[in-house]
């Protein structure tokens, strides 16, 4: 009889990318695969399209810093989550449960405790809310930033991140002739997250007359951001890249990007050094800014904050990145937990008794 395993995690992709970064794993492993998400979630978008996973639906509220009158509703939400998930693992049995945080896995994380080992992962340097929540209730809590460790007490355990082990096999050849890339010049990818980046756009658009003599530029722009009116040799827009993302990512020297926990640790994986550009804490409860300068402090990357982005400090970031490429390389090579699929795994091995 196969053992079985209960994931959980929403409400961004970046609750859920890890938990799809370990099925090879899970499946090699011989696991019975399910998973716990709401309704309309984007969870649910991503997993209901994965072969060898079960998903089951429960209800859940936000848990909000902030006053908002659904924090009178929300709570009966969790505690109707608490009671359905009670009931989902009462009838799968599993052998361990795996939490990647976000608002749904609270209830699913309360319900499990003591029930089966519970085992959480935080991606983000400083624990969100819900983490620091399941935490109380889980056996081991894993972690992507060493520094990290200090906030989750003896429970918690330094991993790194998962990551998708299809982007660590990508054809740099396969990735220009993707993008249209004849030429020899470098290959500059730029990432505003899968919404885009409007003051990352702008500052781009304006640097691009100074980029594109020494690089070739492919720009991830997100969903309705592609601008039709700036066109340059060299210059490549793209709403999103599918299954050919490997490649290009295996053709690119340096990368912009904005600092979410996913991105920072696919590209230290990846060995890419990059200009990060955080989300700033009036858009955000500051998670990107101190992922962002722990990279910067390791010397896995340089970080310009959006209050001081233009086109020309843009244009002297890369540069000077571009410049030390190697330094950095060198840097990010000697990280012990650049990948942590192989290192989660074993935690999930083990406590689920097969190790």
């Amino acid at each position: 009889m196969k053992k079985k395993i209960l994931l959980t995690g929403g409400g961004s992709a970046g609750h859920v990318m890890p938990n799809m970064a370990l099925l090879p794993g899970l499946i090699d492993a011989g696991f019975e695969i399910h998973y716990i998400g709401t309704a309309d979630g984007i969870e649910r978008e991503l997993m209901e399209n994965c072969e060898n996973v079960i998903y089951h639906v429960i209800s859940s509220g936000k848990l909000r810093r902030y006053f908002s009158w659904r924090n009178f509703t929300d709570p009966f939400k969790v505690i109707k989550g608490v009671f359905q998930s009670k009931r989902i693992i009462k009838e799968i049995k599993p052998a361990v449960v795996f939490s990647k945080g976000g608002f749904v896995s609270v209830p699913v994380v309360i319900a499990a405790h003591k029930k089966a080992p519970v085992i959480a992962h935080e991606s983000d340097y400083t624990p969100g809310l819900a983490n620091r929540i399941s935490a109380k209730f889980a056996d081991r809590v894993c972690v992507s930033f060493e520094d990290t460790l200090r906030f989750v007490g003896d429970k918690g355990v330094y991993t790194g991140s998962p990551i998708r082990p299809e982007l660590l096999h990508g054809d740099p050849q396969g990735g220009r002739r993707f993008l249209g890339f004849s030429d020899s010049k470098p290959v500059l990818l730029v990432m505003g997250g899968s919404l885009g980046a409007a003051a990352i756009n702008e500052a781009l658009t304006g640097a691009l007359p100074k980029l594109l003599p020494v690089f070739n530029v492919v720009h991830l722009c997100g969903k309705g951001k592609c601008n039709p009116s700036v066109a340059y040799d060299g210059y490549v827009q793209r709403e999103f890249i599918g299954s050919e993302m490997k490649d290009v990512f295996a053709c690119t020297e340096l990368v912009i990007s904005r600092a979410g926990a996913n991105a920072v640790f696919e590209l230290l994986a990846l060995k890419k050094p990059a200009v990060f550009i955080p989300l700033p804490r009036s858009a955000s409860r500051g998670d990107q800014i101190l992922n962002a300068a722990y990279f910067e402090r390791k010397g896995y990357a340089m970080v310009v904050e959006q209050e001081r982005l233009t086109a020309d400090t843009l244009v002297t970031a890369v540069t000077a990145l571009y410049a030390n490429r190697d330094k950095f390389r060198d840097a990010i090579a000697k990280d012990p937990a650049s990948n942590g699929t192989e290192r989660v795994m074993e935690i999930i091995l083990s406590a689920s008794g097969d190790k």
